[in-house]
């Protein structure tokens, strides 16, 4: 199982996990979803359900990795899987990331 925390322009947001049989759940932060100022993640992820599960990882958090040529090079210099998609995700956005989510890998 893989964990990471999900920061929303540097506040916790919830946490994204992988479970071992390649099912991913994203859970809001009790803090973060009990406020109502603060916005959800995603408009794929409103805050009016606390807890999301999927068979695959999330869209939002796809569309937060590299493509094709990018892609396959950070692949090479990290030396991950191509196929490993939380994991690229884990490595390439814990900071400078297109828009205000980041993520810490949980240890």
């Amino acid at each position: 199982m893989r964990k990471a925390k999900v920061y929303r322009n540097g506040v916790l947001a919830g946490v994204l996990t992988e479970n071992d049989d390649k099912k991913y759940i994203f859970r809001y932060d009790n803090d973060y979803f009990a406020n109502k100022n603060k916005p959800a993640v995603s408009l794929t992820l409103p805050k009016n359900t606390q807890e999301y599960t999927s068979d695959y990882l999330f869209p939002f958090f796809f569309n937060m990795l590299s493509e094709g040529a990018n892609r396959q090079l950070q692949c090479t210099q990290l030396k991950i899987d191509e196929n490993d998609d939380f994991g690229l995700l884990l490595a390439t956005a814990t900071h400078d990331t297109v828009g205000a989510i980041i993520l810490k890998p949980i240890k």
